[in-house]
């Protein structure tokens, strides 16, 4: 049974304990799109940890975890990623690499740096993790497959056919140094050393594995709200992040997907630049900033303090209806405990109109929130295993939730532990 689990805003919404949490039932563990660009905390008897290439099933010795042709491979990274988890006593994971994901390469990153620079106020807040160039590159076919690394003339012959390309955009848009031909070919060798232990033809490995009646997790990064088509564009990331990719990204067939738990979090909250209608600022935001999250609200990957905001419902049920959702896991409740007042953004007036559809960019910039206020509980609800022992007012809070996005809430996150959560 395959089963995808996406989130369903901006990214963020604590996807990565839902994805720990689930990884205990998979035999496999799929990353099937991104990079190193976002990051998954996860805290268990190991420590916590940011991931950001590898799938959060590293943890278990009995799954496999894959990186799919779909992500954005940085070679390197996942080779000190590996050695990290090594390092801190985690057991070696079992480790497979698609032989046709694409590499992330050095001048992918350089570039990322360079056109940020270039847009000066007018940039996308990128990660700088190389996203946007690699795979714009993958699209204009002048990508690296992890296969072409096994071929000493293929690749030669491809460096200096892409490389000439790329220098006359460094000389003469960037001004910046030319890359070496030579140093790039011995880059790529070192990359082929790190990265042949773990090739292999992933897309024949899950056919096997469905028919074998495996139970297989994808796992998406960032959120609904980022995805390049549906999302907020062009304030988006570069590769979908719905779970309809994951069957493209992992090399399955779509109609295997049976299950899509979409990760909803109990207030909103985002990093990097782009339109957010629920947004809060000043010490408001700074108190849920403060007590938000684990450890307050700052970008696993980027350390950036992120942008905070009420519950954005139409942004919400917007975003589980593009990624499919059969079921919704609601995280981080237990940090909004000491409001007295708990506004969900119901609506959109737009001109004057009040929808409760969620809009193209262009309309959005023009969207006022339109809130419904509920009374909040006052009390710390971490510790609690049963949904009946919550404060009433708190699954007041819940069931009107629910009962805006329209998919059933199985699962309720109270605190940043792996066990941290009430099963519905």
């Amino acid at each position: 049974m395959v089963k995808a689990i996406v989130g369903a805003n901006w990214g963020d919404e604590g996807k990565g304990k839902i994805t720990d949490m689930l990884g205990q039932e998979a035999d496999i563990v799929v990353r099937y799109q991104g990079g190193s660009n976002a990051g998954h905390t996860i805290i268990n008897e190991y420590g916590k940890f940011a991931l950001h290439l590898l799938p959060s099933g590293v943890f278990y010795k009995h799954t496999t975890s894959i990186i799919g042709n779909g992500v954005a491979l940085n070679i390197p990274y996942l080779v000190k990623e590996i050695k990290s988890l090594e390092d801190r006593g985690v057991p070696t994971p079992k480790i497979l690499v698609s032989d046709r994901a694409q590499i992330m390469m050095p001048y992918h990153i350089l570039f990322d740096q360079y056109e940020e620079e270039r847009l000066g106020g007018k940039s996308f807040g990128s990660t700088k993790s190389g996203i946007a160039p690699f795979y714009s590159d993958k699209y204009a076919k002048i990508g690296f497959q992890v296969s072409e690394l096994f071929d000493d003339e293929l690749l030669k012959e491809k460096i200096g056919r892409v490389c000439e390309m790329k220098n006359i955009i460094l000389e003469h848009m960037y001004h910046k140094p030319m890359i070496d031909t030579e140093e790039l070919f011995q880059t790529l060798i070192e990359y082929r050393n790190m990265v042949e232990p773990y090739v292999y033809d992933v897309a024949a490995y899950l056919y096997e594995a469905i028919k074998a009646g495996k139970n297989i997790l994808l796992e998406g990064q960032l959120g609904a709200l980022k995805d390049p088509d549906f999302g907020i564009y062009p304030m988006v990331t570069s590769s979908s992040t719905l779970a309809a990719y994951g069957a493209i990204g992992a090399g399955i067939p779509p109609y295997e997907i049976k299950s899509i738990v979409t990760v909803v979090k109990a207030y909103s909250s985002a990093v990097g630049a782009g339109e957010f209608v629920s947004e809060i600022f000043g010490e408001e935001a700074d108190e849920l900033r403060r007590r938000g999250g684990d450890g307050g609200e700052y970008g696993a990957t980027t350390g950036r303090p992120r942008r905070m905001g009420w519950f954005d419902a139409v942004a919400s049920r917007y975003g589980c209806r593009m990624q499919g959702a059969t079921e919704v896991a609601l995280t981080v409740l237990d940090p909004i405990g000491y409001l007295d007042t708990l506004p969900i953004c119901v609506g959109y007036e737009i001109d004057g109109v009040v929808s409760k559809d969620f809009p193209t960019t262009v309309k959005l910039a023009k969207a006022k929130p339109v809130y419904e206020n509920l009374p909040g509980w006052k009390t710390d609800i971490r510790g609690i295993r049963n949904y009946l022992e919550l404060p009433e007012n708190c699954r007041k809070y819940i069931e009107f939730i629910e009962k805006e996005l329209g998919v059933p809430i199985t699962m309720v996150s109270n605190g940043p532990g792996r066990n941290d959560i009430i099963l519905r």
